[in-house]
């Protein structure tokens, strides 16, 4: 291949082919993932230095960010029981002392006296004024009057240890982009139409990559990022508008056509009055039963809603119409849950219900599929097991896919495909902030039950220290003596963490034996066969268990109205999620209910602040958004979702008013040109299908 000169780069140009990159530089940059030049003009600054914007050291207050300019007058590591690396930056006006606690052997060999270095941060006094993990920038003699590091506004990249020690830290990197910008700005191609930057008031891309690199004013800046965000954005959205309406327009589906005698029933004996927003979901949910199109609904509804009864209407009326229905849970023990529930609802009004799980006996197993495949069983309850290639059904036509995020995404095309485009109802008692609504199931139609069954009492949170165990433990006794239940809560992450087993073993051990010898406990986990856990939860369900000592296999699913005490151990080693999940297990009933956390003395600050949210509020939606503010989307959607989430620029914390905007403009897109075929949107495409060429087809199925 022939080199291409300097001011031949285009978007696709391999970086080796950028001057000041070769063969080594280029393998290094692919560890980060940029490989062409338009992934070296996307990878952003992660913050910005202004240095006209100085502040002497002699003026320096506590609390104020700054950025300061000056002469490294001496550097060294302090060994000690935490090691630490110290710095003295002194600028004729006064001395900053700079300290690293973490990366100490990495950045010792950063700074050596007499350098002269930009640092950044909020100021701290400690024997004077102190900057702890500053920002920072090491300025050469002749960089003085370089403008690619003096420049108002100087970017700051995020880099490796590897990449800054082949050249590659901010300031090689700025050398370098500047470089690809000067012989590249007029090429670079616009990705949106005109009509949509008119629309948006956006400035062009040129301008955006050329002021997100080297702004020329703060105000270029906010323009530049605004631009970005809003594309980064706009496409994900484009990506799920034409899902959606290839679901509308090329999916025929099944038009359930009747609400026979049994759903009447069904409705008729319930022994409750349905909440309006039951109600009203289920009139959402048969609209879009009645149409051609195959529904694909995602159902919100916090614990305790009432999701699973609107679910199994839905799933009865499709039975009378005709068809099979499906409902597939995460774990055994919530399957097991939805089979009691659904086969006790329906049993007397003649519908087939069976369960289909791991670890059947094999001839019980052969006579379900057998049933299934001739129509024999109306509803079957599983988990996993339902996507096996095994599994036939004769003719499913509705699906309904409980704790979804649980579940991989080709999991859930395998069971939607086992019938002929049936209607899906996705399900999750896992709140989800707006703003990832919109992003990850943006094609989908979503209904919120966002009303408890009348009689509910909100449960009282507590947070306690490990002094007012004893208290905590009459508090239990007390609750039992009057006719009621408890659980008892250790962590467990993964089924594998032997540790954490042994803790909630030996917690049962003693609480059975030293703390609650009087009563009858149980102790139920992730490893004990699925008719041991039935068996336990069959006896703490009719009031034979006091107390469940258990780990997380309860999260979900659990139903015990009698059950009115929860306490979490470890509660410092919980996520908001979880703790929410849990604390749902409890205030099923009409009796007050209480949840009482439960931690050791020494925490970190997240750790309080979820403990904190927990006590403040049951609102599953408020307890969402504080959970994405402290783990982010990619964390609180988990890594079956990899690669949806990975933004550059965009943030969903921040940024909701953008995405809002950039939904906007995909969806009446995608109605005025479906196929992007017009001649002003054929640029809009091409980026489109490069972008996201791999994804595709992997989110039309919730």
């Amino acid at each position: 291949m022939n080199m291409p000169s300097h001011n031949q780069l285009k978007m696709e140009t391999p970086v080796q082919f950028v001057k000041g990159i070769g063969p080594k530089r280029a393998t290094l940059l692919k560890r980060v993932f940029i490989e062409t030049v338009e992934d070296l003009l996307t990878y952003f600054p992660r913050r910005y230095l202004d240095r006209s914007q100085l502040t002497q050291i002699r003026h320096l207050k506590a609390g104020e960010e700054v950025t300061v300019m000056g002469k490294v007058l001496s550097c060294e590591t302090v060994r000690g029981r935490v090691s630490r690396y110290m710095l003295l930056l002194g600028d004729g006006t006064g001395i900053l002392q700079c300290v690293w606690f973490r990366g100490v052997h990495y950045i010792s060999k950063v700074f050596q006296i007499g350098d002269r270095v930009a640092f950044n941060g909020k100021i701290t006094y400690y024997h004077g004024p102190q900057l702890v993990h500053p920002e920072y920038d090491k300025i050469s003699e002749e960089g003085e009057s370089d403008p690619v590091h003096t420049g108002r506004i100087i970017p700051m990249y995020p880099s490796t240890e590897a990449l800054s020690r082949s050249g590659l830290d901010s300031r090689g990197f700025r050398r370098i982009l500047r470089g690809v910008l000067d012989s590249m700005t007029e090429s670079i191609p616009e990705t949106l139409s005109q009509e949509i930057i008119r629309n948006q008031k956006l400035v062009s891309l040129s301008y955006a990559l050329a002021n997100i690199h080297f702004p020329q004013s703060w105000k270029g800046l906010r323009q530049a990022q605004h631009r970005l965000k809003f594309e980064e954005l706009f496409f994900l959205q484009l990506f799920l508008a034409l899902q959606r309406k290839t679901n509308q327009v090329e999916k025929k589906g099944i038009v359930f056509q009747i609400v026979g005698e049994q759903t009447k029933q069904l409705v008729d004996r319930l022994p409750f009055e349905l909440t309006q927003a039951q109600k009203r979901v289920l009139h959402e949910i048969r609209r879009d039963m009645k149409k051609e199109q195959s529904m694909n609904r995602l159902l919100q509804g916090d614990v305790g809603s009432g999701k699973t009864i609107v679910a199994l209407v839905a799933m009865l009326i499709a039975v009378e119409n005709g068809f099979q229905a499906a409902l597939m849970a995460p774990t055994e023990i919530l399957a097991e849950q939805h089979y009691i529930n659904v086969h006790g609802w329906l049993e007397d009004l003649g519908v087939q219900v069976a369960l289909l799980k791991g670890g059947q006996r094999e001839s019980e197993r052969r006579e379900i599929l057998r049933k299934m495949s001739e129509g024999e069983i109306n509803i079957v309850v599983g988990t996993h097991a339902l996507v096996q290639e095994s599994v036939c059904f004769k003719q499913l036509g509705f699906v309904v896919i409980d704790e979804q995020h649980r579940f991989g995404v080709m999991q859930r095309a395998v069971l939607r495909q086992k019938g002929y485009h049936p209607d899906v109802l996705v399900m999750t008692a896992t709140p989800i902030p707006r703003t990832l609504t919109l992003t990850l199931y943006g094609d989908l139609d979503i209904s919120i039950i966002d009303e408890m069954p009348a009689g509910r009492k909100p449960i009282r949170t507590f947070w306690r220290k490990e002094d007012k165990r004893d208290e905590i433990y009459t508090f239990i006794r007390r609750e039992i003596g009057k006719g009621r239940q408890a659980y008892v809560v250790y962590p467990l992450v993964e089924e594998s963490e032997k540790v954490d087993l042994a803790d909630a073993t030996a917690g049962y051990e003693m609480l059975s034996k030293q703390i609650f010898p009087e009563y009858k406990l149980a102790l139920i986990h992730g490893r004990m066969k699925a008719e041991e856990k039935e068996k336990i939860m069959g006896d703490f369900t009719s009031g034979g268990i006091h107390i469940l000592v258990s780990t997380t296999v309860i999260e979900v699913g659990v139903d015990v109205p009698n059950a009115t005490v929860m306490l979490i151990e470890h509660a410092e080693r919980f996520g908001l999620s979880q703790l929410h999940q849990l604390r749902g297990r409890v205030g099923r009933g009409e009796d007050q209910a209480t949840c009482i956390l439960l931690s050791q003395y020494q925490l970190s600050d997240d750790a309080v602040k979820r403990l904190k949210t927990m006590v403040e509020t049951t609102d599953g939606f408020r307890i969402a958004e504080v959970d994405l503010q402290l783990r982010g989307p990619g964390e609180i959607c988990g890594t079956r979702q990899h690669g949806i989430l990975d933004f550059k620029i965009a943030n969903l914390i921040t940024d909701e008013s953008i995405l809002t905007a950039a939904r906007k403009e995909t969806f009446q897109l995608v109605e005025a040109d479906f196929h992007l075929e017009q001649f002003e949107n054929q640029q809009l495409r091409d980026t489109y299908l490069k972008r996201y060429q791999e994804k595709m087809g992997l989110m039309k199925v919730g």
